[in-house]
C-alpha cells in the first residue's frame, strides 16, 4: 500500500507496508480479521508463496478459498471444510429418502383411490402386473420400512448435526 494506513497482514505483523505489499489488495485494514484468520491457519509466509506463484487474476480468488477454509478450520479443526461437506451431503441424502417416501405415500392413496374398473379394461397380464406392484405397497403399511425397498439407508444412520458427532474413542 504505502499510503498512510498499512494493510491488515502489514499491521498484525507490525512491519512497514511496502508499495509492491503481495498482501495490500487482498487484506485491507478495514478488515483485520480476515487477515488474522488466514495468518493463525496458514502463516503469512505460506500465504505469500502461494500468491506469488499465482497469477495476478487468480489471486483474488485464492484469497477467498484461503479465507473460507481458514474460518471452516477454526470452527472445526480436525475437518474444515471437508466437515460442512459431509455435513450437508448427508442432509442432501436424508431430503431424498424423505421424498421418496411422500412419492410412495402418495402412489399408495392414490391407488387407494383408484377405482376397481379401470383394472378390468387392462389386459389379463398388465392386471397381475399392477396387483402385484399394489401387494408390494400395500403391503408397506409400516413406512419406516420403504426405505428398504427405494435403495436408502435407514435416516438413523445418517449424521444429524455436525457438532454431535460420536467419538471413536470415547
Amino acid at each position: 500500500m504505502g499510503g498512510s494506513s498499512p494493510c491488515a497482514s502489514c499491521k498484525l505483523l507490525r512491519r512497514r507496508c511496502a508499495k509492491d505489499c503481495i498482501f495490500a489488495p487482498y487484506f485491507p485494514s478495514d478488515d483485520p480479521q480476515k487477515f488474522a484468520m488466514v495468518h493463525k491457519v496458514f502463516g503469512a509466509s505460506n500465504v505469500s508463496k502461494m500468491l506469488q506463484e499465482l497469477p495476478v487474476h487468480q489471486r483474488a480468488d485464492a484469497v477467498s478459498s484461503l479465507v473460507y477454509e481458514a474460518n471452516a478450520r477454526v470452527r472445526d479443526p480436525v475437518y474444515g471444510c471437508v466437515g460442512a461437506i459431509s455435513y450437508l451431503q448427508s442432509q442432501v441424502s436424508q431430503l431424498q429418502m424423505q421424498l421418496a417416501v411422500a412419492q410412495t405415500e402418495i402412489l399408495c392413496i392414490q391407488m387407494h383411490q383408484e377405482p376397481n374398473n379401470t383394472l378390468q379394461t387392462t389386459s389379463s397380464q398388465s392386471q397381475m402386473d399392477v396387483q402385484d406392484d399394489k401387494s408390494l405397497l400395500l403391503s408397506c403399511n409400516n413406512f419406516n420400512t420403504i426405505p428398504q425397498y427405494l435403495g436408502f439407508a435407514s435416516s438413523s444412520n445418517a449424521i444429524q448435526d455436525p457438532l454431535k458427532r460420536e467419538s471413536l474413542w470415547t
